[in-house]
């Protein structure tokens, strides 16, 4: 879904990131190389004392925008030079999201501003390290967040390790070429590419523009496999079994692993099922995003992951697919909720479906309704209902029971808070029959 920093995309061209807005910091710091001016004995000596610097050091960094940024350093890797100042560091700017950590050169380094301390050496044990199918979670920042309860803290350790550092710089996808924000487990013989070209249609992934070229001459697939369950106007929604298409699930699954932190990784992709939004035209239809749900949730989820690519954010797409998910659920004639934990993000999208929703029911419906007719009409579970009345102050606890209190002013005024509802999914076109009626 939508981001708050969210970088722009060009059509195969650059990416500028209006990600989160740096600070108003005119500061100029002086290049950690001067430029051209001989350095002093004493700087070179000082030089010498810190370099190559630790990992975990924190120094300050200059951005895209001129400016300096606190950053630590995550990894460090040496170039092919002798020289102790001849390495590259992989940095996390501390007042920014993860997505935009990145390796930087010495002289984008400010060394008058190194803290001499290092708070956590770290060695570099990556090379001996093993992704395990149970380590499914990715680590944000260098603490435990939510979302990370299953696994113990050895094991949390080691998975920080493992994903800490971005492998996959940029991809192409079909049209567009995107930086990608987070570590993903592609295979091993991918380890050394920095870039990778995937068939938007088949999501076959591969390291040279050459071979993408030579496989779409031979691919026939012009939009996901699947059956297309949903058509209004440009956009299609397909329905992909993981069982019967095990390959793009899986290759779906590397993709979104590069765009979201907390995607729990399935390598066993049999067990889901994959609702691809996709924008038609002449040349097929390709891909905006996705979600998946269980064949089967014991928990009554009816989404497990949820994304829309870089590219086709903001425009109402992640609320679309947060809405189709529920229609689904209605069809089932069964309750729905997405998968826990959620992330920040993700609780701020289905806080505001749910307010849309349950608010227009509540100003067009006269006199009583219970927490229970709200959930049987929207498919949204009691619970969700009652947090969410609950977050807006519109429910109260009276002689042992829950009264929803709905005063004109106050709905229209939380409704406009919650801003615009997206694109409307119209159920008329909705083809579908549930998984359970299947076979």
């Amino acid at each position: 879904m939508g981001s708050i920093d969210t970088p722009t995309i060009t059509e195969n061209g650059s990416i500028q990131s209006h990600a989160a807005a740096a600070p108003a910091d005119d500061n100029q710091r002086p290049l950690a190389s001067s430029n051209g001016a001989p350095e002093s004995e004493a700087t070179k000596k000082r030089r010498s004392g810190i370099l190559p610097l630790e990992v975990g050091t924190r120094v300050m960094c200059r951005w895209r925008d001129g400016k300096y940024h606190p950053v630590k350093v995550i990894e460090r890797r040496k170039l092919q030079s002798t020289e102790p100042s001849d390495y590259e560091y992989y940095v996390h700017y501390t007042e920014f999201n993860r997505r935009l950590d990145e390796w930087v050169k010495l002289e984008q380094l400010d060394l008058d501003s190194v803290e001499t301390v290092v708070d956590e050496k770290v060695e570099d044990k990556v090379a001996s390290l093993k992704m395990t199918r149970h380590q499914k979670r990715k680590i944000d920042e260098t603490h435990v967040e939510v979302g990370h309860e299953e696994l113990d803290a050895a094991s949390l350790r080691e998975h920080e390790e493992f994903t800490k550092v971005k492998n996959i710089a940029t991809i192409e996808l079909g049209r567009y070429e995107i930086e990608t924000w987070y570590f993903s487990p592609f295979p091993p013989e991918y380890n050394d590419s920095l870039k990778l070209y995937f068939c938007e249609f088949c999501l076959n992934f591969m390291k040279r523009k050459e071979q993408l070229q030579r496989h779409m001459r031979k691919c026939d697939l012009k939009h996901p496999p699947g059956d297309e369950i949903y058509r209004s106007g440009t956009l299609s929604m397909f329905e992909v079994d993981g069982k019967k298409n095990k390959v793009y699930g899986q290759n779906l699954c590397y993709l979104a692993k590069l765009f979201l932190d907390h995607k729990t990784l399935y390598y066993d992709v049999d067990l889901f099922l994959f609702y691809v939004l996709c924008e038609c035209d002449d040349r097929g239809c390709h891909m905006v995003g996705y979600f998946s749900k269980e064949k089967h949730s014991e928990e009554s989820y009816n989404l497990a992951c949820i994304l829309t690519l870089p590219p086709y954010q903001r425009k109402g797409y992640g609320k679309f697919l947060i809405a189709f998910s529920y229609e689904l659920s209605k069809k089932e004639g069964k309750v729905g909720t997405p998968e826990r934990p959620l992330s920040d993000l993700g609780l701020l999208s289905y806080r505001g479906y749910w307010t849309r929703v349950l608010l227009d029911i509540l100003k067009k419906h006269k006199g009583n309704i219970s927490i229970k007719e709200l959930s049987d009409m929207t498919a949204i579970k009691a619970e969700d209902i009652l947090t969410t009345l609950q977050s807006l102050e519109l429910i109260q606890y009276r002689k042992g029971q829950h009264v929803i209190c709905a005063d004109p002013k106050v709905l229209d005024r939380h409704l406009k808070a919650a801003g615009r509802g997206g694109l409307e999914v119209d159920v008329s076109k909705l083809i579908w029959t549930p998984y359970k009626e299947q076979s």
